[in-house]
């Protein structure tokens, strides 16, 4: 099962694996105080993406169409998120304040749509 989180939000046990899904980490926020166990960068838009998305929601179903364009080449990545997912419980964290529109949400979706989960 895959859940979402904000990285200011507090860890919790029934989190699982916490995978840190962006490729800036926040500021003003030390590993221990997210409790991340993974970072994956390279599961994250490349900057380009993330740039032209700019957390603008009428953007949102293109940028999912991009980024999922960008994780179908990433397959070592993926594979990677598929073996945490098939462990256990993961939670994909991620630093922006959109909760219905940020990569997270996107990478859940496309991972789920790909029947990986």
């Amino acid at each position: 099962m895959i859940k979402l989180k904000r990285v200011y939000e507090r860890a919790s046990k029934e989190d699982g694996l916490r995978i840190f899904v962006e490729r800036l980490w926040p500021r003003g926020l030390t590993k221990a105080q997210t409790g991340i166990n993974l970072w994956l960068k390279d599961a994250a838009p490349s900057s380009e993406l993330r740039k032209w998305f700019n957390h603008e929601p009428e953007k949102w179903d293109e940028f999912k169409k991009r980024y999922w364009t960008e994780l179908k080449d990433k397959k070592q990545t993926t594979k990677i998120l598929k073996q945490h997912i098939k462990k256990s419980d993961v939670t994909f964290v991620y630093a922006t304040r959109d909760d219905e529109h940020n990569n997270a949400l996107a990478l859940k979706e496309f991972l789920e749509k790909k029947g990986e989960t």
